[in-house]
């Protein structure tokens, strides 16, 4: 039995020597096909994570999904997404930038626009991944 221990232990290190951590800071945007760059340092960004078809979608206040979580239910999102809106434009942002991964729906996509609408923004924006 010594050998076979020696050969787990032997398949336990090499696995976590090779093995590398998921990092989900950022979400995976759709390719670019028409379009001009935004800045975003005087934009208020919203980052849309898709759950699947039966949750609705994660939504956070930041640049990816290290933010601040707003919360899941759709009703108290939608206030939450427009009081952070709100408080960008008072801030001195002249933009919304929404980041959504590739997978969200676009009824998702609408009930965040109706949202992030209510503050009104001066430009709405959706990022996409720049392909060169």
């Amino acid at each position: 039995i010594t050998p076979m221990i020696d050969i787990t232990f032997l398949l336990l290190i090499f696995f976590l020597v090779c093995s590398t951590a998921a990092v989900q800071s950022a979400v995976e945007l759709p390719p670019a096909r028409h379009g001009t760059g935004v800045s975003d340092r005087n934009a208020v960004i919203l980052t849309v994570q898709d759950q699947g078809k039966t949750a609705p979608a994660r939504v956070y206040a930041a640049d990816g999904i290290k933010g601040k979580h707003l919360p899941d239910d759709p009703e108290l999102q939608a206030e939450a997404i427009t009081e952070v809106v709100e408080q960008g434009l008072q801030a001195g942002k002249t933009t919304l930038l929404i980041k959504a991964e590739k997978g969200v729906r676009h009824g998702e996509m609408w009930r965040v626009y109706t949202a992030a609408g209510r503050a009104e923004a001066g430009s709405l924006h959706v990022a996409v991944l720049e392909v060169e």
